[in-house]
């Protein structure tokens, strides 16, 4: 497995320019150039798929149950601040106002790879997340995959 071609990894830190667009990092290029799906992410990033992983995604959420209040909400709040945006030719992309809100996001953005996407951070709201879960992640005190460790 070439990890550059199926995999996001690593940790970047480009700006937001002043009309909210993010130069995506060089690596990731590539695998974006025929478009990024921006949706809420959990604690408050930005998540951002190839639009064939997220189809593949959308496909698993349309198996929750709609009677669920839970489901109902969650597929709200997902969706509803989700845009479909393009690269330019220097690899930037709009980040639509309510992304940029949900993330807190100003000038200094932290973006990073987690395997199937990536995620747009505030730098500030990043390093406060990974150092909560710096300990946790070294001294895992129960098994988070069973059977790949």
């Amino acid at each position: 497995m070439n990890p550059d071609v199926t995999t996001f990894f690593g940790t970047y830190t480009p700006r937001l320019d002043e009309k909210g667009r993010l130069t995506l990092p060089a690596r990731f290029r590539a695998r974006l150039e025929r478009g990024i799906v921006l949706t809420r992410g959990q604690e408050n990033c930005i998540y951002g798929w190839t639009p064939e992983d997220f189809g593949e995604f959308s496909s698993r959420v349309r198996q929750l149950p709609f009677t669920h209040a839970g489901s109902r909400n969650f597929v709200r709040m997902f969706f509803s601040g989700m845009s479909e945006e393009m690269p330019d030719k220097q690899g930037r992309v709009s980040v639509p106002t309510v992304l940029r809100t949900w993330a807190g996001l100003d000038r200094a953005c932290t973006v990073v790879g987690a395997m199937d996407r990536i995620e747009i951070w505030d730098s500030t709201r990043w390093d406060e997340f990974q150092a909560s879960q710096e300990g946790p992640f070294a001294d895992m005190t129960e098994e988070v995959m069973p059977g790949i460790f």
